[in-house]
């Protein structure tokens, strides 16, 4: 009875280890050269890198968010909106202002949906102004915040840690600023998952 129990358990390990075994670095993921600090020394941070206008990204976000529900209290996730060229930086700012006024959960999703879905186009921040009143954030305020100090300085912030990862393509996943997840590189969507789960572990063990 013990000599099957411990063969079974020799079994099991052998299995998460060759599964383990499966992520290597430059295969699976990529290591940053240069690690981008983090805030919070005590937790793994993972951090998307997305563009509303980009559909790879509306259709990940689903997935994402779903596994986001479930991550342990010592992991933070935040995201970081690309701005790969001007028609993206509207997008960025809005991303920022409802973050502040905390307004993602109403506008989060909903502005994917409205860009990929309803195919919608925002012309001007007065449109996007609208739209998220709809969604019920402040109209005055949302177009204030847009335009001020603080999601500027967001906006510089985020640019900044973008270049750092080495951000090429969207959406793209980064843990602990130190690995860089596409779905290229990890077998798509769902892959890069799988991976960033891999790399948190593998962090949570040197905190």
């Amino acid at each position: 009875m013990l000599k099957k129990l411990a063969i079974g358990l020799m079994l099991a390990f052998t299995a998460v280890t060759a599964q383990a075994e499966e992520y290597q670095a430059g295969v699976n993921y990529d290591v940053i050269a240069m690690p981008v600090p983090t805030a919070d020394k005590t937790k793994v941070e993972v951090v998307e890198a997305f563009g509303y206008l980009c559909p790879h990204c509306a259709s990940f976000e689903p997935m994402l968010h779903h596994w986001t529900t479930k991550l342990s209290s010592d992991v933070n996730f935040a995201r970081v909106p690309v701005v790969f060229s001007r028609s993206w930086e509207p997008l960025a700012r809005a991303y920022y202002s409802a973050d502040i006024l905390q307004a993602l959960d109403k506008t989060h999703q909903a502005t994917f949906t409205a860009l990929h879905n309803e195919r919608r186009r925002f012309n001007s921040l007065e449109d996007l102004a609208d739209f998220y009143a709809d969604l019920g954030v402040d109209k005055d305020k949302f177009i204030e915040m847009n335009q001020s100090f603080a999601v500027n300085m967001r906006m510089n912030q985020g640019q900044s840690k973008l270049k750092g990862y080495g951000i090429q393509s969207v959406p793209t996943l980064v843990v602990n600023g130190k690995y860089r997840i596409t779905a290229e590189k990890a077998g798509g969507h769902a892959g890069m998952l799988k991976v960033a789960e891999y790399l948190i572990a593998q962090e949570k063990r040197a905190l």
